[in-house]
């Protein structure tokens, strides 16, 4: 008998650009680009296996889902689904891990270079007239960084932390960190420090670890404080790891340097997020972990983790 698959979200991984079929082969597939939350029971019923990118499953869903054997998660991070109430169904929740971290990597450097460097400003001043209107064969709206010799704070030395370290060094800068239990070692030129102590010796600091309970605003008011006012601050993790209202204020008071965000609290953003308006805030729309390439790892692993649970030998389980 046919097993019905159903994606719920799938637009974001695949707006076009990929294929569903490698999916599709392994039984009934519905794809939906997006479900609201009050659909998930009436599109996932009947069905074993459901994928789901940002689209919520609580526990009260997987009691209305008495078919489902299987979630799979199409991200690395998996809090939108209720592991706890997953397991005690014994429907295994699988993610993909591992398939951004040079896409992220370098998404973290395009914002530290943007700070730095502020190419876009100046291509926006260019176009606008400014190098006509000058009268000397340059000019520069603001302090031109440059980050041999500057120190980098890796706040997590995952997959991702290690590939925006070996960036980081290519630059010529020194790479300080802080890691979690089961992360790596230490590695070559890394020295590994408390957080407080990388905050203040960090002229960059850069988020790479996941949002737990421990580490929601690890980034408040009392450590924006900790940090030099010339630093500037990255996060291509998670948007809650960072408290927005203290950071606007941060920057605003001239506290710190600059900030680049390709996350938020708010996923689309409330629209008065004060980081909107905040002095020297870049922020990107959630797209560090979007590159062709990514998405096509991505797409590989999850079709993999069916197959695998599938064929009795479930891979990536992370209840």
């Amino acid at each position: 008998m046919s097993r019905r698959i159903v994606v719920l979200d799938g637009y974001t991984l695949n707006p076009g650009d990929l294929s569903w079929e490698s999916l599709q082969a392994l039984g009934e597939c519905n794809v939906f680009e997006r479900t609201p939350p009050a659909q998930v029971i009436l599109r996932a019923a009947g069905a074993e296996i459901v994928l789901t990118n940002k689209t919520p499953i609580d526990r009260s869903m997987f009691d209305a889902l008495p078919e489902l054997q299987y979630v799979g998660v199409l991200a690395t991070g998996f809090n939108i689904v209720d592991t706890v109430a997953a397991r005690e169904r014994r429907i295994p929740v699988t993610n993909v891990p591992a398939y951004g971290s040079q896409s992220v990597a370098q998404m973290t450097f395009a914002h530290i270079l943007e700070l730095t460097q502020r190419v876009g400003q100046h291509a926006v001043s260019v176009r606008e007239g400014g190098w006509t209107r000058c009268p000397d064969f340059c000019y520069w709206e603001a302090p031109l960084v440059e980050l041999e010799g500057a120190t980098i704070g890796i706040v997590g030395y995952g997959r991702i932390g290690q590939a925006v370290a070996k960036l980081a060094r290519a630059f010529g800068m020194a790479v300080i960190a802080t890691r979690s239990s089961g992360e790596a070692g230490p590695g070559e030129g890394v020295e590994f420090v408390p957080l407080d102590t990388l905050l203040e010796r960090s002229d960059v600091v850069s988020l790479h670890c996941p949002l737990t309970q421990d580490t929601h605003h690890l980034i408040n008011e009392a450590r924006l404080r900790r940090m030099k006012a010339t630093a500037i601050l990255v996060n291509t993790s998670r948007g809650p790891l960072i408290d927005e209202a203290a950071l606007a204020v941060a920057l605003n008071a001239g506290r710190l340097s600059g900030a680049g965000l390709d996350v938020l609290e708010f996923e689309p953003p409330r629209t008065e997020s004060p980081l909107f308006s905040a002095k020297n805030c870049h922020v990107t729309p959630h797209i560090a972990w979007a590159t062709h390439a990514a998405r096509q790892r991505l797409m590989r692993v999850a079709v993999q983790n069916v197959e695998n649970f599938v064929n009795g030998k479930a891979t990536n389980i992370v209840n």
